[in-house]
């Protein structure tokens, strides 16, 4: 053999070893850029945050206050923990998540803060105070979730049992003792001066148990039926899960007066059902089921009357049951395109104007394209999270990830389409931006799910030099 045919084998080995160190050099530097990314974004959401109290407090005050500072500084140490927690346990996990969450946070916390000052609540009686503490708290319970789950997978071993969990939950504020109603809906329990609504919780458990349960039992949901008008439907006998959860979101609406989450269990349950199978049947049968509970409902439910008749007709009784409603609207209205301005507005008019009716205060005063800001920052956090589930590798992951994501996108669309008439005004808050602990605490879970299970979408397993 001629020493330059014994050189090329020489020379293909160093060019592949020159490529493999320069792939793993790659896939060490990418993380730290994500990373950075993400550090960078998350200083901007804060900053933001900080630059709307202190124009609250120079528009309202005059001059800038400390009331937030230590509470703030607390929030800050939290978020900045969680940084550090993701940079160490979901390094390659996606950085817009984080940041997006966060700036709709402190933008709620400002608004909040406003409203404040407006009816003179100060000190620990604030609910803006308490709201930074609360997300303080939801962003510890993140930080948890992340260090004690660490691999998605551990979740599928558990489907029966989150189920389990989460009707356990929904049924807690049926009890005597603990169970608590506020505002005509008893979704809530006590301990002593403490409340919490079990019911945000059991959203997350039941995306994880819809996710592994339909994982399962994919095949028998989505090969097996009859063709109608080119519509392949289910078999009757696999039509029980939906029977049972369309029965399980009426008793919700029934015994629990909440028309919201009832909302929102069952549609998050039939979108997880057409995601798994495909099948338009699904749908079909899904949202003609709710439809005819609906009908049933304002019939026969008062509670329900009384939210049609102020949806159809706002105004028939604009000092009375549909108060809140038209207070809303004319606050939008005041808004116009560009707002009133932080602090110049009346939002303190509009009843429960912190946590129900937060989109509209924030209408008042940032205007139309505030609020497009803002509802473009929650359809990046979805489609994030949609991106996610189209690219996992497993599917549980991919249908937990879609699960979540639409679990956000459907609490915003009942909430903004409530105030703005599209459907019948429920109880939820729009997420990260209301007043509320318990809702802080379930979104921030959910983006520890989702910060997890983009890590195990962008972790491919690093290639390694061999001598």
């Amino acid at each position: 053999m001629s020493d330059s045919a014994a050189a090329k084998p020489r020379t293909f080995e160093k060019t592949r070893t020159s490529e493999t160190v320069l792939q793993r050099i790659t896939a060490i530097r990418a993380p730290r850029k994500l990373l950075g990314l993400e550090f960078s974004l998350l200083l901007f959401a804060l900053a933001v945050g900080v630059a709307a109290v202190v124009i609250i407090d120079l528009t309202v005050l005059g001059h800038p206050s400390l009331a937030l500072l230590p509470t703030g500084i607390v929030f800050v140490v939290a978020v900045f923990a969680l940084h550090l927690t993701v940079r160490k346990v979901a390094p390659d996990a996606d950085p817009l998540i984080m940041p997006i969450a966060v700036l709709l946070n402190v933008i709620g916390i400002a608004m909040i803060y406003r409203i404040d000052l407006a009816r003179e609540v100060s000190g620990w009686e604030s609910t803006s105070i308490r709201q930074l503490v609360w997300s303080a708290v939801a962003i510890g319970a993140a930080i948890a979730v992340l260090v004690v789950i660490k691999n998605h997978m551990v979740l599928f071993r558990y489907t029966y049992l989150t189920g389990l969990a989460a009707v356990i939950l929904l049924l807690l504020p049926m009890l005597p003792v603990i169970g608590q109603e506020i505002n005509g809906a008893r979704v809530w329990i006590h301990f002593g001066p403490f409340s919490f609504q079990p019911g945000e919780i059991a959203k997350i458990l039941l995306a994880i148990f819809f996710a592994g349960y339909l994982v399962r039992n994919r095949d028998s949901l989505a090969m097996v039926g009859k063709k109608i008008l080119g519509i392949r439907f289910p078999r009757a006998r696999d039509l029980g899960p939906i029977l049972v959860f369309w029965l399980a979101a009426m008793s919700v609406l029934v015994f629990q007066r909440d028309l919201g989450t009832s909302l929102l269990y069952f549609g998050l349950f039939l979108t997880m059902l057409y995601l798994s199978t495909g099948r338009i049947g699904w749908i079909i049968i899904g949202g003609g089921l709710f439809v005819v509970g609906g009908l049933v409902a304002s019939q026969t439910l008062d509670y329900v009357n009384r939210r049609f008749a102020n949806w159809l007709d706002p105004f028939a009784d604009p000092y009375g049951a549909s108060h809140q409603m038209v207070q809303g609207l004319f606050g939008m209205a005041n808004g116009g395109m560009t707002g009133t301005g932080l602090g110049q507005g009346y939002p303190e008019d509009t009843p429960l104007a912190q946590s129900d009716y937060i989109i509209p205060s924030l209408g008042e005063e940032l205007g139309l394209i505030g609020l497009f800001i803002i509802l473009a920052a929650y359809l990046l956090l979805v489609a994030r999270g949609l991106r996610i589930g189209f690219a996992g590798q497993d599917d549980f992951g991919k249908l937990l990830a879609s699960g979540l994501a639409f679990t956000i996108a459907l609490q915003v669309f009942i909430v903004v389409g409530g105030v703005t008439r599209v459907i019948p005004l429920t109880g939820l808050t729009a997420p990260f931006l209301a007043a509320g602990g318990s809702s802080l605490v379930s979104n921030w879970i959910i983006i520890a799910l989702l910060l997890l299970l983009s890590n195990s979408v962008r972790n491919r397993p690093k290639l390694v030099i061999r001598a």
